[in-house]
C-alpha cells in the first residue's frame, strides 16, 4: 500500500492472501455442516445460516484481527496468562490442530469422501502416504505456504464449489418446507459454527499470513494491518458465498426423508442427484482441496511456533516432516475415532482461548491480568463440570442445563463474565523491577 491509497498490485496481494484465509477456514466440516443445517431448517435456512457465518467466520476472522492489532508470537496474545500457563496452553492448542486431530482428520476425511468412492478398494494406508507427502512437499518452504494456497489450489477448489452451488440453485432438487426444527434455527447454526473451532485455527494462522504480507514488502504497522483487514474481508464473503450456496442445497431437499443420512452421506447425496457420476468427481476434488489446504496452512502454522519453541533446534523442514509422519500414522484411526479422542480436550480448551480473543480488544482499559486469568479460570472450571457430567456422567449436576446461553453450547459465558469481574478487582503485585527503582 502506498501513500496514494490502494493500488492494483495491493489488490491482488490481497486476493492472494484471501484466497488463502478461505481456503485453510474452509476444510471438510465446513463443507459438510451447511447443508445439514439447511436440511433442518427447510423455508427458515437463513435463520440458520447468519448465526452459523458469525460463529465461525465471524470468530475466526476477529481471531485474525486480535493477532493484528496485538502483534508478537502466539503466546503473545495469551500473555496475560502468565507465562507458564500461556506457554502450556499454546503447546496443547498446537498440538490439537496440529498433528493429533486437525492435520490427521484432513487426511482421514479425503480418504472417506474423496479417494474411497472413486477407488473402493484403494487401502487407506497407501492413500494417506500420498497425501501427506503431497502436504510435505507444499509445506516445505514456508515463504511459499500462502502463495501456494491462494494462487493455485483455492482457485480450484473455489471453481468446483461454484459449480456444485450454481447448478444447485439454477436446476434446485426440490422446494423448501418447513422447518424440522422450528424456534431451534439460531441455536443450531451457532453450535454447528462453534464445532468447526477455527478460531483455535485463525490466531497461529495469522502469524504465517502476517509474514506472508511483510515478504510482500508491506513493513509499516499501518500497511501490515490494512493488507490483513482487506485480506480478511475477501476470505469472509468467500466463506459468505459458500456456506450461503450449500445452506440452500441442503433446504432445496427438506423435503425429502434424508435426516438419517449422515453430513458427509447429505452431501455426497445431493452431488450425486445434481451432476451424477461426475458429481463424484467433483466432490472428490472439493474435499481434496479443501482438506489440502487446510492441512497445508495448519502444518505451516504448527511447525513455525515449534521451530521458534524449541529455538530452532530442529529444522522447519524437518519438523514438518515429523507432523507429517505423526499425522500419516494417527489419520488411519479415522474421522469419527479422531474426533471422539480430541473432543473432551477441545471442549475444555475452546473457551478459554474464546475468552481471551474477546479480551484482547479492551486490553488498554484493562488494569490487571487477573481479568484474563479469572475469565479463562472460570470459562475452564464450568466446561470441566460440564465434561464430567454431560460426557462422562462423573457428577450429578443438572443445575448446569439451567445456566444461561447453555442451551446454545454457551454456559461457559456466564462464569467467564463473572470470573472477570472477580479478576478486576485483584491488584497485581508489583513487579521485581519496580520494587527495585522503589528502594532506589
Amino acid at each position: 500500500m502506498s501513500k496514494r491509497g490502494f493500488g492494483k498490485k495491493d489488490f491482488v496481494n490481497a486476493l492472494v492472501v484471501g484466497f488463502a484465509l478461505f481456503a485453510t477456514f474452509f476444510g471438510a466440516g465446513n463443507l459438510i455442516f451447511p447443508p445439514v443445517l439447511g436440511l433442518n431448517a427447510g423455508k427458515s435456512w437463513l435463520a440458520s445460516f447468519f448465526p452459523y457465518l458469525i460463529s465461525d467466520a465471524g470468530i475466526a476472522i476477529v481471531g485474525v484481527l486480535a493477532v493484528v492489532k496485538i502483534g508478537g508470537s502466539m503466546e503473545d496474545q495469551l500473555s496475560q496468562l502468565g507465562k507458564w500457563p500461556s506457554r502450556i496452553l499454546c503447546v496443547i492448542l498446537m498440538m490439537l490442530i496440529g498433528p493429533l486431530v486437525t492435520i490427521p482428520r484432513t487426511g482421514a476425511t479425503t480418504y472417506e469422501m474423496s479417494a474411497q468412492p472413486l477407488f473402493p478398494g484403494l487401502s487407506s494406508w497407501v492413500f494417506s502416504a500420498f497425501f501427506f507427502a503431497v502436504v510435505a512437499l507444499l509445506t516445505i518452504k514456508p515463504a511459499a505456504v500462502v502463495d501456494i494456497i491462494g494462487k493455485y489450489l483455492t482457485p480450484v477448489l473455489l471453481l468446483a464449489l461454484a459449480v456444485l452451488c450454481v447448478k444447485g440453485i439454477v436446476a434446485p432438487l426440490g422446494t423448501p418446507v418447513e422447518s424440522r426444527i422450528p424456534g431451534e434455527e439460531v441455536r443450531n447454526g451457532l453450535i454447528y459454527g462453534y464445532q468447526t473451532l477455527d478460531a483455535l485455527v485463525a490466531v497461529p494462522l495469522a502469524m504465517i499470513i502476517i509474514k506472508s504480507v511483510k515478504d510482500k514488502g508491506y513493513r509499516e504497522k499501518r500497511e501490515i494491518a490494512g493488507m490483513v483487514s482487506v485480506s480478511s474481508a475477501v476470505a469472509f464473503v468467500g466463506l459468505l458465498a459458500v456456506y450461503a450456496g450449500l445452506s440452500y442445497l441442503g433446504a432445496t431437499v427438506s423435503g425429502e426423508a434424508l435426516t438419517e443420512l449422515s453430513g458427509t452421506e447429505l452431501v455426497v447425496e445431493i452431488t450425486g442427484r445434481l451432476l451424477q457420476r461426475a458429481g463424484i468427481v467433483i466432490l472428490g476434488v472439493i474435499v481434496l482441496m479443501a482438506c489440502l489446504t487446510t492441512a497445508i496452512g495448519t502444518t505451516s502454522a504448527v511447525t513455525e511456533y515449534l521451530c521458534t519453541l524449541m529455538k530452532n533446534k530442529l529444522s522447519y523442514g524437518k519438523m514438518v516432516v515429523a507432523m507429517c509422519v505423526l499425522s500419516y500414522l494417527l489419520c488411519n484411526l479415522g474421522t469419527s475415532q479422531i474426533i471422539a479422542l480430541a473432543e473432551p480436550m477441545l471442549t475444555l480448551i475452546y473457551p478459554v482461548f474464546l475468552t481471551q480473543i474477546f479480551l484482547v480488544f479492551f486490553s488498554k482499559r484493562i488494569k490487571t491480568p487477573w481479568v484474563f486469568r479469572c475469565s479463562a479460570i472460570g470459562a475452564a472450571l464450568f466446561m470441566a463440570a460440564d465434561l464430567l457430567y454431560s460426557k462422562f456422567g462423573i457428577l450429578d449436576l443438572p443445575f448446569l442445563k439451567a445456566v444461561p446461553l447453555e442451551s446454545l453450547g454457551l454456559g461457559w459465558v456466564l462464569p467467564a463474565v463473572v470470573g472477570g469481574i472477580i479478576g478486576a478487582f485483584i491488584r497485581p503485585k508489583a513487579e521485581p523491577a519496580e520494587k527495585t527503582d522503589a528502594a532506589a
